[in-house]
């Protein structure tokens, strides 16, 4: 049985992103997205945790990227 893994990020782009091009002129984009979480520890303190992700983009949504997402741009990403 075939499964699925979905995973949706929604964070800040920590760098502008990098954008290179395969061997047969593909565009290929690299993102770092970081996101945070916000929680009350056990003595009631708010604690804040951020958390980096790597994402590469392929195609026409590297080509958007390029152009249009810059450090600390808001992202969701799907």
């Amino acid at each position: 049985m075939a499964s699925v893994n979905k995973v949706i990020l929604i964070g800040n782009l920590g760098r502008d992103p990098e954008t290179r091009m395969t061997a047969d002129g593909r565009p290929i984009c690299s993102l770092a997205v970081a996101t945070t979480r916000r929680y009350k520890d056990s003595q009631g303190a708010l604690q804040e945790e951020t958390e980096w992700h790597r994402v590469i983009l392929f195609g026409r949504a590297a080509e958007l990227a390029k152009d249009y997402l810059r450090k600390g741009s808001s992202v969701l990403i799907e």
